[in-house]
């Protein structure tokens, strides 16, 4: 069920924008007004993109006094793409080895 709030969450061009800028971020992640400033959104609107990518599993934060650092959730991501392959090449996870290579970080 979690992989409905996921693509949902995804399916908007916004929050497809934000999760693209997170993972490329990396494990340094992003303040919230930093997003918002390099996707040009308000901060309100921005606000909202951000807590429906966290309920969705697909970012985490951390609080750093009174600013929130927002990060690409890894293992949300692992999760979705468990899903996706879940039933991938009729039971076989050898023929899925080379999607799986291509998908793994260094």
């Amino acid at each position: 069920m979690k992989a409905l709030f996921a693509f949902a969450a995804l399916g908007q061009e916004t929050r497809l924008e934000v999760f693209r800028l997170l993972v490329r971020a990396g494990a340094q992640g992003m303040p919230a007004g930093d997003i918002g400033e390099a996707l040009g959104v308000r901060q309100n609107t921005m606000s909202t993109n951000l807590n429906i990518l966290h309920r969705a599993g697909l970012v985490r934060t951390e609080r750093e006094g009174r600013s929130v650092r927002y990060f690409a959730d890894i293992e949300g991501i692992r999760g979705l793409l468990a899903f996706l392959m879940e039933d991938c090449c009729g039971g076989n996870p050898a023929l899925c080895a080379p999607v799986l290579d291509a998908l793994a970080c260094g």
